[in-house]
């Protein structure tokens, strides 16, 4: 691909999310959260009538989404062995839950990728590609998750609880 664009909705945007990772020996099994950010990188061969790879914006959907998912939730993976004691805190509205099958940074960019990938799609935009997605949990952290560009896009089962 010819031309390569970025965007970048960074911590300032205040998707702030709690997670664990149960599997840890660290303490990285406990709850911990952080305010994400997601960098996204666009290509095409050949520019719009714009002369852009996309129009920025036009991403607003695709910020929606990272809000909804992301946003002041608790996640939570579908195999965490406390999911039923974790579910408690949504029936007393303490937390608003979002279960995946895999929960961290690198279980995020994929499934903005797919996301993304998906999205482009339905919206005709075949020109443009989503090369990748990058998760940053803060300046020092952060998982890039790269697909297939060539059109198959797997994402990670979300459940509604």
């Amino acid at each position: 691909m010819r031309y390569r664009v970025t965007k970048t909705y960074g911590h300032e945007l205040g998707l702030s999310a709690c997670f664990r990772q149960w599997r840890a020996d660290s303490h990285c099994r406990h709850l911990h959260g952080y305010a994400l950010s997601f960098r996204l990188e666009f290509a095409a061969n050949e520019l719009d009538h714009n002369n852009w790879v996309i129009d920025f914006g036009s991403l607003k959907p695709i910020k929606q989404f990272l809000v909804d998912t992301f946003d002041h939730k608790l996640v939570i993976a579908a195999d965490d062995p406390a999911i039923s004691t974790l579910m408690l805190l949504k029936t007393a509205d303490c937390a608003d839950i979002l279960v995946l099958d895999r929960v961290g940074c690198e279980a995020f960019a994929k499934l903005v990728y797919g996301h993304i990938h998906n999205w482009l799609s339905l919206t005709d935009q075949d020109r443009v590609k989503i090369l990748s997605v990058e998760c940053r949990e803060h300046g020092a952290n952060s998982a890039i998750y790269y697909g297939d560009h060539y059109g198959i896009a797997g994402s990670d089962a979300v459940y509604d609880y």
